[in-house]
């Protein structure tokens, strides 16, 4: 007889999701049978109820906006990076039932910025969630300071206290003023930083990040690239955050290209 095991997204909207995608294809690719992942539409206020009405065979969740704040108090622990950010975007069911919150996007977050050296400075665009992963991963590769551009300050000052606790200088600079930067991070909606395009002095040494994938380039994006830079998207962070929560779910390696090969061919055109 198959054990059953269950994990899902969780957030508000969801239908969306690529994420049951990703981790369907992993638990085909290393012969999980009797895993499944779907995705659930969650609240805020209905996190609480939601957690402690599922059974047994739930292994593990994915939260999505606007979910990732009020996770820590679902949680019975939580990892350091989620302590320093303020915010956890998986929960691990443990052995004695109870949960475990981390954050999965600052490890994706340094994965796809691979190759960035110390000492890099970061300008980040926007200050919410995405904003506190992304000051944590710049923490971990040892970079100089970050800049946090944004369109309201008392924004910035809700993450001056992230910056503290993962060690790293926070400046702020006001929205369309973007200094120069060797890692540049837009973490905004959809449309938010289009203007900015053409406004960015782009520097070929730059990686720029879009924490966005659909649509595909954005116009950040696409002024990027003409520019030389390397340009990081949505998708891939996608990916790499999901790949740590599959390790946490399973216990397994995760089938990483199998994973990828089913994100971007869900992707493509038809």
């Amino acid at each position: 007889m198959i054990e059953i095991h269950r994990a899902a997204v969780l957030g508000k909207p969801i239908a969306h999701s690529l994420s049951p995608v990703i981790h369907n294809a992993g638990y085909a690719a290393a012969g999980l049978a009797g895993w499944e992942y779907t995705a659930v539409e969650c609240a805020e206020v209905e996190l609480a109820d939601h957690v402690a009405a599922l059974g047994p065979e739930w292994a593990g969740l994915s939260l999505t906006m606007p979910l990732k704040e009020v996770a820590l108090s679902v949680a019975a622990e939580i990892s350091p990076v989620a302590a320093a950010t303020g915010a956890a975007n998986t929960l691990v069911r443990r052995h004695d039932g109870s949960w475990f919150g981390d954050n999965t996007d600052v490890p994706g977050m340094v994965e796809v910025l691979g190759g960035t050296p110390a000492g890099a400075r970061f300008t980040l665009l926007g200050a919410g969630g995405t904003a506190r992963a992304a000051i944590a991963a710049a923490a971990q590769v040892g970079a100089a300071g970050v800049t946090v551009v944004a369109r309201r300050p008392e924004a910035i000052d809700e993450l001056r206290p992230v910056a503290a606790a993962v060690g790293v200088p926070l400046e702020a600079a006001a929205w369309g003023e973007v200094p120069a930067a060797d890692v540049l991070v837009s973490t905004v909606p959809r449309g938010v930083a289009d203007p900015l395009a053409s406004v960015i002095a782009w520097r070929p040494a730059t990686v720029f990040f879009d924490a966005l994938y659909d649509p595909w380039p954005t116009p950040l994006a696409a002024a990027a690239a003409a520019a030389g830079c390397r340009v990081v998207s949505g998708l891939d962070l996608l990916l790499a955050q999901a790949v740590g929560q599959f390790e946490q779910f399973t216990g397994r390696a995760a089938p990483v290209a199998a994973m990828r090969e089913a994100l971007f061919a869900a992707r493509r055109p038809a």
